[in-house]
């Protein structure tokens, strides 16, 4: 995530509803945010602050990863344990579907309220609402992220240094580099099949060849979506290359997100590319010096607003969610996630100190300035994420060519995409 990304950063939940919840002395939290992330930082900070200005209410945050929200929500959202505010996956096939199943709140009376949508704007904003069909970009507004992502490289200055490698700044750069890491017995890229980096891998090399128009009709079916296009057989064919050539390990079917970034923070791979959701953690972690740059080559990345904070159709306490969500949105927890290497939709620009944070802002910028976010591959239809990482999977392992895995893929995509 994801996309949005985001990865299965926790553990499993802590159990089931809390007695008294509904007396409104209790606000259920959920979310999948590592604790020393920019986000699980900011809305920490967030609950000392909920708690103290409502006095003898507490939160209750349960823990969660994000394939075990990915896979629950809908069964968990039409029980009766449903929280009263949850982070959830933005796009139609999660927060769209939710929203067309009658799953989740229609928040738009509370963002007027608050002046959310003020704060919420552009690339943003279109993941904040769906129409009827659940499709993103209009509609009702039934999420609000409180922070933006977007994907880029990152390289690990150490490794690049020890083997006389530069940073690249084209795509021929960048795979001569990853040429010379192979020759000394380095796997270049930190993959994990299991989960989304795979897929994300392999869109970014889609999206180098694409367009506007051409993320429209895939994203919001806005023309005709054709797997076997210039743009999809040049991501599936290279990526099967990268493949054989040792960029990517054959073993990384069954590697998860976690660990690609692991491998990352402990100096085993020198490079990975994902989102900016581990900024604030390989911040904290790294013990090496370390860069990011974005796809060279490209005028289109993964990216987009942040992951949505949702309230359940059946939530008990949904002032109480309302009001911590307006929290999370304050300038306070704006600057805070912002200086701790998260992408903030409402800071104080001034209030952005740490040097990094502000390259890392600057760079969103240039990206969402020259409309360059491209949402992320697992979007566009329910149950695409599973179909996404059980083929690019067979494609690592060579069980299945590209051509046979974008017809996989055309086939999913085509069952899913509503008929209107």
């Amino acid at each position: 995530m994801a996309a949005a990304l985001a990865g299965s950063l926790l553990l499993a939940s802590c159990g089931g509803s809390d007695s008294g919840a509904e007396d409104g002395k209790t606000l259920r939290l959920w979310h999948y945010e590592a604790p020393n992330s920019a986000m699980g930082v900011a809305w920490n900070e967030a609950i000392k602050e909920f708690e103290a200005k409502h006095p003898g209410v507490k939160v209750k945050f349960e823990e969660k990863g994000f394939e075990q929200i990915q896979k629950t929500a809908p069964m968990v959202l039409n029980s009766g344990d449903a929280p009263d505010l949850m982070e959830y996956n933005k796009g139609n096939a999660t927060a769209g579907k939710l929203s067309q199943q009658g799953l989740l709140t229609d928040l738009t009376a509370e963002v007027t309220r608050h002046g959310w949508d003020k704060k919420v704007s552009g690339g943003v904003r279109t993941i904040s609402q769906y129409d009827t069909d659940g499709v993103m970009g209009s509609g009702k507004w039934y999420g609000v992220p409180n922070y933006a992502e977007y994907t880029m490289v990152y390289y690990n200055k150490d490794l690049f240094e020890k083997y006389g490698v530069a940073e690249p700044t084209t795509l021929g750069e960048l795979t001569s580099a990853m040429d010379t890491f192979v020759a000394k017995g380095v796997t270049p890229l930190a993959n994990g099949g299991a989960e989304y980096i795979a897929q994300q891998y392999l869109y970014q090399l889609a999206l180098s060849k694409a367009d506007r128009s051409w993320v429209d009709a895939y994203e919001l079916y806005k023309g005709k979506t054709d797997f076997h296009d210039a743009a999809w057989t040049y991501a599936a064919e290279t990526f099967a290359d990268w493949v054989k050539k040792g960029y990517i390990s054959k073993k990384s079917t069954g590697v998860k997100a976690e660990d690609a970034g692991v491998s990352f923070i402990q100096g085993k791979s020198p490079i990975l590319f994902s989102g900016s959701w581990w900024y604030g953690r390989f911040k904290e972690e790294n013990k090496f010096a370390w860069g990011t740059f974005l796809w060279p080559g490209s005028n289109l990345t993964l990216g987009s607003g942040g992951n949505l904070w949702v309230v359940p159709k059946g939530a008990k306490n949904k002032e109480l969610a309302y009001d911590f969500i307006d929290i999370t949105m304050s300038k306070k927890i704006q600057n805070l996630l912002g200086n701790k290497g998260g992408i903030p939709v409402a800071a104080d620009p001034a209030a952005i100190i740490d040097p990094q944070a502000k390259t890392l802002i600057a760079d969103f910028n240039t990206l969402s300035g020259k409309d360059g976010l491209a949402f992320y591959p697992d979007w566009p239809v329910a149950g695409f994420y599973d179909v996404l990482v059980s083929e690019t999977q067979k494609l690592i392992t060579g069980s299945e060519k590209p051509d046979a895995y974008l017809s996989a893929l055309q086939k999913a995509y085509d069952k899913g995409v509503p008929k209107t």
